[in-house]
């Protein structure tokens, strides 16, 4: 596993993607860090933390946004030269290696997943957790924070990010796992129009 420097919290993405060098993990880790915080910690609703997140989920996420099989809205940046024009997943994955992604996924892997901190509605909440409890918890296990399932971390995700990717999953706009295509195709269409989904939200929020 390649190092992870503090070079972490100081990221500056353009420098970092046209200067490092195939496997300079800590340049790509800077770069990753404009957007999505300081160490791979989000402070933003709508993108989600990197710090944690298992390395075959993170891998697999950047192939995929590599070859554009995963929507890639545009995003301004939310650190360092916050006036650069905003760019996507897509056009970041574009410029990595597979060495580059294999590294980036080990760095972040190998820190400690960190929980935000947001308003969400207790009834709602409440409502999501007996739906993760028969829909979700077999391969989300302790709230979707078990970084040994090797899935996707829901817990304690920003909101904003997590109602997206619900509704890309729900629309089939956004590639999925065949055992989570399967418990989407479960719900009904009135579970779709949001309802479930969003208290679904609600619950991954209150996990802090």
């Amino acid at each position: 596993m390649k190092r992870l420097t503090l070079y972490l919290v100081t990221a500056v993405l353009g420098a970092a993607f046209s200067a490092a060098s195939a496997g300079d993990v800590d340049a790509l880790a800077k770069g990753c860090n404009d957007c999505h915080g300081p160490g791979g910690v989000s402070q933003s609703s709508d993108v989600p933390s990197l710090a944690g997140l298992p390395e075959f989920v993170h891998s697999d996420a950047l192939y995929v946004y590599r070859d554009e099989e995963r929507p890639c809205t545009e995003s301004k940046y939310r650190h360092g030269d916050t006036t650069r024009p905003a760019t996507s997943m897509c056009a970041v994955a574009a410029k990595l290696s597979d060495d580059d992604i294999d590294a980036i996924a080990a760095a972040y892997a190998a820190l400690p997943y960190v929980k935000m901190t947001q308003e969400f509605d207790a009834t709602l909440a409440s409502a999501g957790k007996a739906l993760h409890d028969e829909h979700c918890d077999q391969c989300h296990s302790d709230a979707g924070t078990n970084a040994d399932d090797e899935a996707g971390m829901l817990g304690g995700q920003g909101m904003d990010y997590l109602r997206t990717s619900f509704k890309q999953f729900a629309d089939d706009t956004r590639g999925q796992p065949k055992k989570m295509k399967e418990k989407f195709d479960m719900l009904s269409e009135a579970d779709l129009e949001g309802l479930d989904l969003e208290a679904l939200v609600h619950y991954y929020g209150s996990i802090q």
